[in-house]
């Protein structure tokens, strides 16, 4: 996985709260192959008709090339299924916003390069009023920290540690093993100051 600091692109508004993990992928879709791409079966019932056809007036649909979406609150709920995140990564989206997000729904999408970014509710119905006729081009700065759209500027904070992974593209066993010298130094001082914890060899 790549790491990324900047992410240019279409910004689409799905104005909708609880978005919640079957609804990003549902459960027939998770015996696929990711390395498939499980990009198509993102929203796939909102996305279409009961015939299976796509809805030309979804959001997604008018805009294939989506960056980042912006929903309402309680995105992400629902159960711990990372495959709702990689239908999201494998559609080309790297960002959502929302007012909250589920909470393991936020710690996969992390570790799988997507920013679950949280903004004031008002912050997001502005974003949403102003791209409900169409997708519009949207910047999300990690390192300064910033959503720049249509000449306003939106600050945010991130904790450290999401933006370390986002910027390098890890997930928490890339982050344990950029620590592991740190890691040796404190298990060596340990060692020395209670000798008696350590197993025999």
């Amino acid at each position: 996985m790549s790491g990324w600091s900047v992410t240019d692109g279409l910004a689409v508004a799905l104005p909708r709260e609880s978005v919640d993990t079957d609804q990003l992928i549902p459960a027939r879709f998770m015996s696929v192959s990711r390395a498939d791409g499980y990009g198509p079966y993102l929203l796939h019932d909102m996305r279409r008709d009961e015939t299976g056809v796509r809805l030309t007036d979804f959001p997604l649909n008018r805009a294939p090339k989506t960056k980042i979406l912006v929903a309402r609150r309680n995105f992400g709920s629902g159960s711990s299924r990372e495959a709702a995140v990689f239908a999201l990564v494998d559609f080309g989206i790297r960002v959502v916003i929302a007012p909250s997000f589920g909470d393991i729904f936020s710690g996969n999408a992390v570790n799988n390069g997507l920013l679950p970014l949280v903004l004031p509710p008002e912050t997001v119905e502005a974003l949403l009023s102003d791209l409900s006729e169409a997708a519009d081009e949207m910047t999300v700065d990690l390192g300064r920290g910033q959503v720049r759209f249509r000449n306003r500027v939106y600050e945010f904070t991130l904790p450290e540690v999401w933006r370390e992974k986002l910027l390098n593209g890890w997930d928490d066993i890339d982050l344990t093993i950029s620590r592991a010298e740190a890691i040796a130094a404190y298990r060596d001082r340990r060692m020395s100051a209670a000798p008696w914890v350590w197993p025999e060899k």
